[in-house]
């Protein structure tokens, strides 16, 4: 008899536990949530491998495609080893407004339930490791073909360590960017400011493929760079849909202006070119569809629908005049414009979304006392500050690791491709 009353008083105690929101939600995380998070996390890691390997793959010559297959996927493994031994403990942990703390290195002591989600940590730190994969990946479309290996896995580790997770903490880990408001929804400021000045700084220092601007041959497959950009599209639902952090109304209306964002991008490049170049291309409805994302990124879980189709055709728009602004009046050797769609698009989202915030434009709002002048002061800041730090230390990196390495391969490794010159082997058995 008393087994049977402990065994009845435990049952009554459980279901107090589960009635009562308070004492539950302080210690039970989320079901669904959670189980978001973890797709979500597969969708984002699915941008890189194979999304943005095959995207930037179809871009280059046939000769060197398996040379950016490979660093992408190199990227992938060198990144998520060195997140769980310090990235995330130096993002997330902590209440230095600078850096974070060790305390959770090698991802030990994560707790059952994230503060200020209904997430384990383990899921939380999963899904933030994805991000971090992506970021220094997208940079490599800066210098493709003509870069050696060594360096490319040298510098993508140390500018993870010195870039990424700093400015992450600054905005995301409740650094001083943070405390004085800057907003960030999914990355428009920490992944993609970042990655697009170092990118065009790199691009000055390694300087221009052989024959650039005058005799390069065009993309070896856009049906590849097609494929990947729809692997892209439909991971950026993860990308920006899971950055709410759960399974909600914020990360729907996040998915629903990303995807439109994506469409309204695509269509305006493609109205330009169509105009300039009197024929609308694959590469060119795929670049502005990619330029959509990357602009309403910071801004998607902020704004309505409607607000999400100007963003996302101003998007297209700004990035398509950057580009060729780059190319031909700059002549920098961005080669799969890093900069101007992903930089520059992520900075352009960044401010609009002080706008489009607005309860009049259909917006959440912004904090209590804020105004509109007042944030685009905090995000201009927030990105002039990102862009310095990521330029110094990209020029600081390249300098220091060119003491140790090439930065560039020689003449005939470039000649012949980096796929035999740098891995021994060959996308394609070309025949003669």
């Amino acid at each position: 008899m008393s087994s049977s009353l402990a065994r009845g008083l435990s049952g009554l105690a459980l279901l107090l536990l589960s009635t009562s929101p308070g004492l539950a939600a302080a210690s039970v995380p989320d079901t669904g949530s959670t189980a978001w998070i973890l797709t979500a996390s597969a969708l984002v890691l699915f941008m890189t491998l194979p999304g943005l390997a095959l995207f930037y793959g179809g871009l280059v010559h046939a000769k060197n495609v398996l040379s950016v297959l490979m660093q992408c996927f190199a990227i992938c493994c060198i990144v998520s080893v060195l997140w769980a031994i310090c990235g995330y403990s130096l993002v997330f942990d902590g209440d230095n407004a600078l850096i974070g703390s060790l305390n959770k290195a090698f991802l030990t002591h994560l707790e059952p339930l994230r503060a200020a989600t209904p997430l384990p940590e383990a899921v939380f730190a999963l899904y933030q490791m994805t991000f971090a994969v992506i970021t220094p990946a997208l940079i490599i479309g800066a210098f493709p073909e003509r870069v050696a290996f060594p360096f490319v896995a040298l510098f993508s580790a140390l500018w993870l360590l010195l870039v990424y997770v700093p400015v992450a903490h600054w905005i995301w880990g409740g650094g001083w960017l943070a405390m004085l408001g800057a907003l960030d929804f999914a990355g428009g400021i920490v992944v993609h400011t970042t990655a697009g000045i170092s990118a065009l700084l790199l691009a000055l220092l390694v300087g221009r493929r052989r024959g650039f601007p005058t005799t390069l041959t065009p993309p070896h497959s856009p049906g590849m760079t097609m494929m990947g950009a729809g692997m892209l599209w439909v991971g950026w639902f993860g990308f920006n849909g899971g950055s709410a952090l759960a399974a909600d109304a914020s990360a729907g209306n996040a998915i629903l202006v990303t995807h439109l964002s994506a469409s309204a991008g695509a269509l305006a490049w493609t109205a330009a070119e169509w105009i300039k170049i009197r024929k609308p291309t694959s590469i060119g409805i795929v670049t502005g569809c990619v330029a959509g994302l990357a602009t309403i990124t910071p801004a998607a879980g902020y704004v309505s629908p409607a607000a999400a189709l100007l963003i996302g055709a101003a998007g297209g728009l700004v990035c398509f005049f950057v580009t060729l602004y780059v190319k031909h009046r700059l002549v920098i050797d961005d080669s799969l414009d890093v900069f101007a769609v992903h930089g520059v698009g992520g900075m352009l989202g960044s401010l609009l979304l002080a706008v489009f915030a607005l309860p009049e434009f259909g917006g959440i709002g912004l904090a209590e006392g804020r105004t509109v002048l007042g944030q685009l002061w905090v995000q201009a800041l927030a990105i002039a500050v990102t862009a310095l730090w990521s330029g110094l230390v990209t020029f600081g990196l390249a300098k220091l690791l060119g003491r140790v390495t090439p930065l560039r391969v020689d003449e005939e490794a470039e000649h012949d491709g980096l796929d035999l010159a740098s891995h021994g082997e060959r996308a394609y058995e070309l025949t003669p």
